[in-house]
């Protein structure tokens, strides 16, 4: 009756090995390290560059724990925050000799102590979050008025194409801040133009003005397109920090809208603010420009005269200056995706470009009436240009596709589609709020909230032994795997832990046993009312489950709600929340079971079970003890 077959004892031990193995590298802790990543996209980071940064060590007296190369970035262990600290500067005037023109960026991080065996099994720690590591906090201000003036300023363009296209002759098209002014000579183009607008550029509302023989439209962009453009910006600004800093390999960045025009940034783990600054406003840009073949522009490329007054020189990747024009043909904006690839002749790495609608069709006209000239792709970094190629344009080139190449290695090439990819901020950002949370803060939360949990799970403990006896065992060690499962589930999925997820997991513990409560009750009832302790037990756990399903799913719909539509620690409470119910059903009836079946269904003749007093009604109305 109350016995487990050989197929559900091995799948509960299964369970508790991987939770085991899982769980245990978050009692590892973590050690302070220096990690070192490229700050241009042209810059690898191989062995060549670990060899460096282990000669630069050995050199300064620094002894490391250990050097990893991972992935883009050379990460170095230390044994304490000053060898860190000097470590950090070893490694930037090593690897950066020129302040000005840094090729790595060295930040202070931290590294799990998970011994290699973990790792190769793939078992890692939990993110843990601001609260609990350390690290740092930034509040950025969008600035709107720069955005919309950015709009304003592509709108004027479009508009130049658009009357150009539609043969609608104008005086003149000025952008005035915000404002678009527009001047046309007599009322039939006035009207034609105004038809344009109308038609082209609905988001855009006209004030018409007479000025002497000539006739001021006046566009402005709509309060409703405005607010757009600005909710359009915020996004995108948001999107492109997000892919900075998973580029660069920050772990479980927090990045949230506050507010109609504010973004809060939160890097776990970080704790060098300048450097985080370098992080958060390190982006690429890409402008595809002409290149200037006049005498005096081969002459500047030379180095033998000065450059043009309408051109400005940028180097390319070999060295070599390259002069182009000023007028900027596409930029950025017009780029819709960016893939690391191959070029079909020549089987070199490349990268192949997807352009919009609007960048499309300039890119055609421009390849169109410029055949055998030179036109150069230039790729933006903290405000300084390089060329990445210049080829010759041999033929019109439609249909929106366009790429790069030019002896790009394959890992230059994925460097330099990331970069892009991430893009440029649709609108400048300045810092109002910045907040560093140092380790000894984090780790002091830690151990609070490590006490905690502790003392409530032997408290609980305690209290189940005492007033169920052998049945309080089997529940307490239930109530441990269910703590181990949920620590591994949370470490599987690389959850990132708060203090609200530290409290949660609390709380699971107090509701877990509440279904032991409820199955130990039971089993005591079925005693009571003359039940066999084998079909007490038995019918106990059968009872039991339904009102455990019912309690628990109600439990998770509310905890569902709150992962759904919460946000930030809500969230982080939400999810140890709803795994903890899920795992509590497990350890609480199929686990428990398992030791109550192991303990007492092999016993034929078994006359009594160790679950506290029973206490009976008598006939004549008193309560007596259950023998």
């Amino acid at each position: 009756m109350n016995r487990y077959p050989l197929w559900k004892y091995a799948i509960l031990v299964v369970a508790v090995l991987i939770g085991l193995v899982y769980a245990l590298p978050n009692f590892f802790g973590e050690s302070e390290a220096v990690q070192a990543s490229p700050a241009k996209s042209n810059v690898k980071v191989d062995a060549a560059t670990q060899q460096r940064v282990e000669q630069a060590l050995a050199a300064a007296g620094v002894k490391p724990q250990g050097v990893i190369l991972e992935g883009n970035s050379v990460k170095v262990r230390l044994d304490g925050p000053e060898s860190q600290l000097k470590a950090r500067d070893v490694l930037q005037k090593a690897l950066s000799p020129d302040p000005a023109d840094p090729q790595y960026i060295v930040a202070l991080n931290l590294l799990t102590r998970s011994p290699a065996w973990l790792s190769a099994l793939r078992a890692a720690p939990m993110y843990l979050g601001l609260d609990l590591r350390g690290g740092v906090h930034f509040m950025l201000q969008v600035d709107m008025q720069a955005a919309l003036t950015k709009k304003a300023e592509s709108y004027s363009g479009d508009l130049r194409t658009f009357l150009r296209e539609k043969n609608v002759r104008h005086a003149g098209i000025a952008r005035n801040g915000q404002a678009i002014e527009v001047r046309f000579r007599d009322a039939q183009t006035l009207a034609e133009g105004k038809r344009v607008i109308a038609d082209q550029l609905p988001d855009l509302q006209l004030a018409e003005v007479a000025e002497g023989g000539e006739t001021k439209v006046t566009a402005t962009i709509k309060p409703e397109a405005a607010r757009r453009v600005q909710d359009q910006a915020l996004k995108q600004n948001m999107v492109t920090l997000h892919n900075r800093i998973n580029e660069l390999g920050v772990a479980e960045p927090v990045i949230q809208q506050q507010g109609a025009d504010r973004i809060v940034v939160q890097l776990p783990g970080v704790q060098d603010t300048a450097k985080a600054k370098d992080i958060i406003g390190r982006t690429a840009t890409l402008e595809v420009r002409m290149v200037d073949e006049s005498t005096e522009g081969r002459s500047a490329e030379m180095g033998s005269g000065p450059v043009p007054f309408a051109a400005e020189r940028f180097p390319d990747r070999e060295g070599r200056f390259v002069v182009v024009k000023k007028q900027v043909v596409l930029t950025g904006e017009n780029l819709t995706d960016a893939q690391a690839g191959f070029d079909s002749q020549t089987q070199e790495a490349a990268v192949h470009l997807t352009l919009d609608a609007k960048g499309s069709r300039i890119f055609k006209d421009v390849t169109r009436e410029n055949v055998g000239k030179r036109m150069a792709i230039l790729l933006f970094e903290k405000g300084k240009g390089e060329v990445v190629t210049a080829p010759v344009i041999r033929s019109e080139i439609g249909g929106g596709r366009v790429q790069i190449s030019g002896r790009m290695t394959t890992t230059e090439a994925n460097d330099v589609a990331l970069l892009l990819r991430a893009g440029s901020l649709a609108a400048p950002m300045e810092f109002i709020e910045e907040m560093t949370i140092g380790p000894s803060l984090g780790a002091e939360n830690i151990d609070k909230g490590f006490h905690s949990v502790a003392w409530g799970f032997a408290a609980i403990c305690a209290f189940m032994i005492v007033y169920y006896m052998l049945f309080g065992v089997f529940s307490s060690i239930a109530l441990g795997v269910n703590l181990l499962l949920l620590v591994a589930i949370l470490s599987m999925l690389q959850a990132t832990l708060t203090l609200p997820g530290m409290a949660a997991m609390a709380l699971a513990l107090g509701m877990a046993i509440d279904s032991n409560v409820l199955i130990n009750e039971r089993v005591r009832e079925e005693l009571r009312n003359g039940a066999s302790p084998q079909a007490a037990i038995h019918s106990g756990y059968d009872r039991a489950w339904a009102t455990i399903i019912d309690s628990n799913v109600t439990t998770l719909i509310a905890g569902l709600a709150l992962l759904i539509f919460g946000s930030g620690p809500v969230r982080g409470f939400a999810v140890v929340h709803c795994i903890g119910i899920l795992t509590s059903m497990f350890s609480a009836v199929f686990f428990s079971r398992g030791l109550v079946n192991l303990w007492y269904g092999r016993q034929k003749k078994l006359k009594s079970v160790a679950i506290g007093t029973v206490w009976r009604p008598a006939p004549d109305g008193a309560i007596t003890k259950a023998e």
